[in-house]
């Protein structure tokens, strides 16, 4: 089975444009830190967390699982940061190309989480995993609140 970590340089390699700092594998050992017993990574990427498109020290990695959405920061000296996102939390997705870099915006019920200087070749792909994700977890939602 691969770790975070594997699947975020097989993200970096695939697409080198993307703006991340080194650390990024204590990034992922936050997530790891932070699965459940039955989860398990489907997805794992980096990209800066923040709404400034030359703001490029806010590295965080971002992982599908199949149960939710984690967003991992180690900070420098101490202390880490992690967002959960699960399905039944997720409204909407937006995806913006630039010249250089791609954005993606992602609405929840209680917050907007924006990821920034992606390579632009690589949001079709990012945009992909996490829609299809949301869509097929969603309607798993959908029938537990039905019954």
């Amino acid at each position: 089975m691969k770790s975070v970590y594997d699947y975020v340089i097989e993200f970096k390699k695939k697409y080198p444009k993307t703006i991340t700092w080194h650390r990024l594998k204590k990034h992922c050992d936050v997530i790891a830190k932070h699965l459940n017993p039955e989860e398990e990574v489907w997805y794992a990427f980096a990209g800066q967390k923040n709404d400034h498109p030359f703001d490029w020290f806010s590295t965080s990695v971002i992982a599908l699982t199949n149960k939710r959405i984690l967003i991992a920061q180690k900070r420098v000296l101490f202390g880490y940061s992690l967002n959960s996102i699960t399905p039944d939390l997720f409204n909407d997705m937006q995806i913006y190309r630039g010249i250089l870099w791609g954005k993606i915006t992602i609405d929840t019920v209680k917050e907007v989480v924006i990821l920034t200087n992606l390579d632009k070749k690589s949001l079709p792909e990012i945009e992909t995993n996490i829609s299809e994700f949301m869509m097929k977890e969603k309607k798993k939602y959908a029938s537990i609140q039905k019954d």
